[in-house]
This record gives C-alpha cells, structure tokens and sequence, in this order.
C-alpha cells in the first residue's frame, strides 16, 4: 500500500490548522506558504475534507478553514480514508464480507487480512493530537523545518 500525495498533503493540511490557535481561521495561503504546496491543490483537498465535514470554512477578509473538531477526535485512519478510500492492500478485502468467489480456499487470504488489520489498527489508533504534540516537540527542540524546505514533497 502506498499513500498518494494527496493523501499526505491531507494529513499536513490537517496537522497546520491544528496547530493554529484553537477556534480561528487560516487562509489557504498562509497553509500553502508553510506547507509548500500548491494552493490549487490544496483546494482539491480541502474540498473533499469539507464534504467529509471535518473542517469549516468562512469566507471574507478574516475567513479562512479550521478543524470542526477537536485534534484528538480524527485518526490519521478517518484523514486518510477521505482522500485515499479504503486502506485494504488488496481489493478483495475492500467489501465486508469479502464477496471474493475464492475467499473460502485463497491460501493467501489470511495474510492479506492480517497486513489489513495491522495497518488499519495502527493509523486508527495514532490522532491529529498526537502528530501535533510530536511536532510540538519538535518546534521546543529547535527542529522546526523552514518554509519552502519541507522534506515530505
């Protein structure tokens, strides 16, 4: 499995407007300054994460987008699952059940059910609060990463 680009602009989307003060809005801009990607793009994304309800947008001079929840209340799981669909490494694990003609005596079926679970237990488990607080660390640590310099292009 591999997470698009999208995908992780999504998440980076997301870790920037939780790190911004609780309850204000930021521009596209200022996110795509900070972040180094493209504002078109990110329009993209913040389009699908509108419809998915998990930020707000307000327009005008002081508009901008914001989280509608708390950090700690979106999985890294629920954030990726919006712009990369189902997390199943393979496409026979994609419907519950598993409609697969071959699921009854596919040798490999449990192996691939176990790299599934592990997967999605484990972005299920880690939030937006945690990444944020690591990167927080990070900051007091001196590791802040400058603009236009970010190494996950």
């Amino acid at each position: 499995m591999k997470i698009s680009t999208k995908g992780r602009y999504a998440l980076r989307l997301m870790l920037d407007l939780a790190m911004q003060q609780e309850g204000s809005y930021t521009s596209l801009k200022d996110v795509s300054k900070r972040q180094s990607v493209s504002m078109k793009y990110l329009e993209q994304i913040v389009a699908q994460l509108c419809r998915a309800g998990y930020i707000r947008s307000l327009r005008g001079p002081q508009g901008g987008y914001r989280l509608s929840r708390q950090p700690e209340d979106y999985s890294i799981g629920d954030i990726l699952r919006v712009t990369e669909g189902d997390l199943s490494p393979t496409a026979c694990l994609q419907d519950q059940p598993n409609t697969c003609p071959g699921a009854a005596f596919c040798p490999t079926l449990p192996f691939w059910q176990g790299l599934s679970d592990v997967v999605n237990n484990y972005v299920n488990q880690v939030t937006l609060a945690d990444i944020a607080a690591g990167y927080s660390q990070q900051l007091k640590d001196g590791e802040d990463i400058s603009a236009g310099q970010h190494p996950c292009q």
